[in-house]
């Protein structure tokens, strides 16, 4: 378990991007997408301004962000990554088993990760995140390479919205049209 201080803050700037887009969409009538806190266990509170100095995460949670966009129900997380490799161990077991069921029950599940060095924004569909997460479970290198990240999935911004994410997940959704018309057609 981490603690309050040590996790508490990192990952905040995208996070607060990420916050201020999803207003903006709901602002638009294009989506309702919320932030699902962590559940913590205080252990220190400080008796005179009667806030928690130390804290541990109580229980795991599933993943950053949940809502609807357009009708169809979306989650994902967010993730810094300081270097040109994304550490897997970023990515929880209880997490990828929540996205794969959120799949398939008709979401889309996905992850918004931050190369900070890079100041560049990428959506990776659950697809992308499982075959990397296999491949680790399967012996396979622990980490995602910047070179393997598909690039045609970069995020931009638009002219309010700091992370424009909603483009991605059109872009998702057509490509699994595509890739279900392939299979119609074999058989």
């Amino acid at each position: 378990m981490g603690t309050w201080n040590s996790r508490g803050l990192r990952g905040s700037s995208l996070e607060e991007l990420i916050n201020y887009s999803n207003e903006m969409y709901q602002e638009e009538g294009l989506a309702l997408i919320q932030k699902i806190p962590t559940p913590i266990k205080p252990i220190t509170i400080d008796k005179q301004t009667r806030h928690i100095t130390l804290a541990y995460f109580d229980q795991k949670s599933t993943v950053d962000y949940i809502g609807v966009v357009q009708g169809i129900p979306i989650c994902f997380d967010a993730k810094e990554c300081a270097k040109e490799t994304f550490p897997l161990a970023n990515i929880h077991e209880h997490q990828v088993s929540f996205m794969r069921e959120f799949e398939r029950q008709g979401g889309i599940a996905f992850l918004i990760i931050y190369y900070t060095a890079k100041e560049e924004y990428y959506y990776m569909p659950f697809s992308h995140m499982e075959r990397f997460w296999l491949r680790m479970k399967h012996g396979g290198r622990k980490s995602v390479t910047y070179e393997e990240i598909d690039k045609t999935y970069q995020i931009g911004h638009r002219k309010n919205v700091p992370i424009h994410y909603l483009t991605m997940i059109q872009k998702d959704l057509e490509h699994r049209d595509t890739e279900t018309d392939s299979k119609m057609e074999e058989l």
